[in-house]
């Protein structure tokens, strides 16, 4: 029973990682007419909405938490939600997407290299060759899509350290919440961590003037289907899915998945976009695959 709950666990974690790859695919087609700062609070927004209807629907209460569990909530809605989505919105205005794509890959290492400094968690050289596997599946999936991938301007240093800062964020947002994944359970966790930040992105989208008439006309059908799917997919949904995986697997072995963005981000464009599918990109996926299941072998049959 339990070896099946674990890879009930892989397998949500491996959807969960898909429906972000596609967010990529809908992100791009709303930058050509929104801005960022309104579609990530829009984004929010509608994840907040969803969840809260979702609950209502469920008739599940939002808890009150205390105010230990509360400054943790406010710091995973700070870094998770909030700061995620400023370095990532604003970096991007400094280096393209390909760039990006591989910073952020740096996710597994960062995660389960903080696990082991700061919770003691153990790698061995499964999960250390396993994360170097990914790291490297990924970078080939996104240099082979993107041959300039490191070609960038004079001020490109500064789109780096943006999108760096998403790394470090995200690194926060999955470690911070082993206690409250506990106590009050990933919908709970997830729940007031999008709540929080949805209310730090209104806040500074509205002091900064982003909403205006314009903005908000450039809203029409296939604006909306895509803001839907970031919103209520690609926030509400996944960033439970996210959540559960950490609580069951822990979030080094959980965080190799993230590996899988680029991955589905490449077939999303060659499905829906027609880009060129290549054999190296095949290559590093199947790199990637081999690198999760390296970090998660000890689980497999024969290990547990």
């Amino acid at each position: 029973m339990a070896l099946t709950g674990e890879r009930t666990t892989y397998f949500k974690l491996a959807a969960v990682t898909m429906i972000w790859g596609g967010t990529f695919v809908a992100g791009r087609f709303l930058a050509a007419d929104l801005d960022p700062l309104v579609i990530a609070s829009l984004r929010f927004g509608l994840a907040s909405l969803a969840l809260s209807l979702f609950m209502a629907f469920a008739r599940i209460p939002l808890v009150c938490p205390d105010p230990a569990q509360m400054a943790r909530l406010m710091v995973l809605g700070l870094f998770g939600i909030f700061f995620y989505n400023l370095c990532f919105f604003y970096g991007l205005h400094f280096i393209n997407a390909s760039r990006a794509s591989l910073i952020v890959a740096l996710n597994p290492a960062v995660i389960g290299l903080a696990s082991w400094w700061f919770f003691k968690e153990r790698l061995g050289r499964g999960k250390v060759l396993g994360i170097a596997l990914c790291l490297g599946g990924a970078g080939a999936v996104i240099a082979s899509r993107n041959p300039q991938v490191l070609q960038g301007t004079a001020d490109a240093w500064v789109g780096d350290l943006l999108i760096f800062g998403c790394v470090v964020s995200w690194g926060v947002y999955s470690l911070c919440s082993r206690s409250l994944n506990q106590s009050l359970g990933p919908l709970q966790t997830v729940t007031w961590s999008i709540l929080l930040g949805t209310l730090m992105l209104g806040v500074v989208t509205l002091v900064t003037g982003r909403v205006t008439v314009e903005a908000m006309s450039a809203i029409r059908l296939p604006q909306l289907l895509a803001l839907l799917y970031l919103g209520v997919l690609g926030s509400a949904l996944a960033y439970i899915g996210y959540y559960d995986g950490i609580r069951r697997i822990g979030a080094t072995r959980a965080g190799v998945f993230i590996a899988l963005n680029p991955l589905t981000a490449v077939v999303c464009g060659a499905l829906l976009l027609g880009e060129p599918l290549t054999a190296p990109m095949c290559l590093g996926g199947a790199v990637i695959l081999l690198g999760i299941y390296l970090c998660n072998k000890p689980l497999a049959p024969g290990k547990a």
